[in-house]
């Protein structure tokens, strides 16, 4: 639940405020419980309302976060070298590009392992808008994160718009000779 709230949140203080609120609902509620999904489908669906509530209310009131003073201290830990540490930031930093209705179902999904049918009851959509969300989300993060893939490449992943301007020539283009539509060959 906490790296639900962390990565819906994106910020640890604000993450564990949701996850309080989020259990106090869940224990207000309990009778109310139906039994119609698994419980964790249910607390995870309260922890990300809970979230969700917590960035419309920040969205609402807009804070500045005081400078920092000190060092971090955080544990080193052992195994994980720069590469990865550097590779998680790149790709939390391209998560928090997408929009929140495309992050949260691709969190769910391709983060946490959630099928797309228990994300739907999750988030209280339906199964298709889980697939088209992530789809477009997916579509995004290829292209930000393509260069993860082959760091020699620009990353040249098709967009929705590039496969429509080549589908459709603009005006007062001309076609080469021998193409279809320009009248040879027939």
């Amino acid at each position: 639940m906490w790296a639900v709230a962390l990565r819906t949140v994106r910020d640890p203080e604000e993450a564990a405020d949701a996850l309080q609120d989020a259990f106090i609902s869940a224990f207000r509620a309990a009778g109310n419980f139906r039994a119609e999904s698994q419980v964790t489908t249910w607390l995870h669906r309260i922890v990300v309302n809970a979230c969700l509530d917590r960035i419309r209310r920040r969205q609402a009131r807009p804070t500045v976060p005081l400078p920092e003073t000190g060092q971090f201290n955080e544990p080193a830990s052992p195994r994980d070298s720069m590469s990865e540490r550097e590779t998680s930031l790149v790709v939390k930093e391209a998560l928090d590009l997408l929009p929140e209705e495309q992050r949260a179902p691709i969190v769910l999904v391709d983060v946490e392992g959630y099928s797309v049918a228990e994300t739907a009851k999750m988030l209280g959509i339906a199964e298709g808008t889980v697939k088209s969300r992530c789809a477009r989300g997916r579509g995004k993060l290829a292209k930000v994160l393509g260069h993860l893939r082959n760091p020699d490449a620009i990353a040249n992943v098709p967009t929705h718009e590039s496969k429509r301007e080549r589908a459709t020539p603009k005006r007062g283009a001309r076609r080469p000779q021998g193409t279809p539509g320009d009248g040879e060959g027939r």
